[in-house]
């Protein structure tokens, strides 16, 4: 059985990653608008990737025989002023997530229960891959700046990217 402090805290990022979800949704409808079907892709994934975190968090409280808490889900922003300023909250929101997962880590520790330390372990890592991608898509976009073909040609990789559920061959029923 988890402690309050730890289903309170796993509780608030399964919202937070369903915040990240419907952020990056948003994202992606703004970029698909703007006719960048690559980006459009490339944050869809993402939104993709933020709900499978989530749902993956939720089936670890039950399997610890917690209950988890559910809050509101706020309204992500449905304007943009172009593509740099998304990767840049998107740098900002991933950092944010990264707080967020190194205090439940910080908690498991302090109430030394080493099975959530170790399933959050996994989120730690992942942050490290997320803010490194974020960072290096903003760096692109900076560098080519109102370069057209090369924008385009960021757009096309971006297009190839596809979501594959990381938990698949770990999932468990709920």
């Amino acid at each position: 059985m988890l402690k309050n402090s730890l289903t309170k805290a796993l509780s608030e990022q399964v919202n937070a990653e369903f915040y990240s979800a419907y952020l990056y949704f948003a994202m992606s409808t703004y970029a698909h608008r703007a006719g960048f079907k690559g980006f459009a892709n490339w944050l869809y994934v993402q939104s993709q990737e933020e709900m499978a975190h989530g749902v993956h968090i939720y089936q670890y409280l039950l399997d610890r025989g917690a209950t988890p808490a559910f809050t509101d889900i706020a309204v992500p922003p449905a304007e943009f002023d172009g593509l740099q300023p998304v990767f840049e909250k998107v740098l900002a929101h991933e950092r944010h997530v990264t707080e967020l997962i190194d205090n439940i880590a910080s908690i498991a520790q302090r109430e030394s229960d080493h099975a959530s330390y170790n399933f959050i372990m996994w989120f730690v890592n992942e942050q490290v891959e997320e803010e490194a991608t974020a960072e290096e898509i903003l760096s692109k976009i900076r560098l080519i700046g109102d370069n057209s073909a090369l924008l385009y040609t960021l757009d096309t990789e971006l297009a190839a990217r596809v979501f594959t559920n990381p938990f698949t061959a770990t999932a468990a029923t709920a």
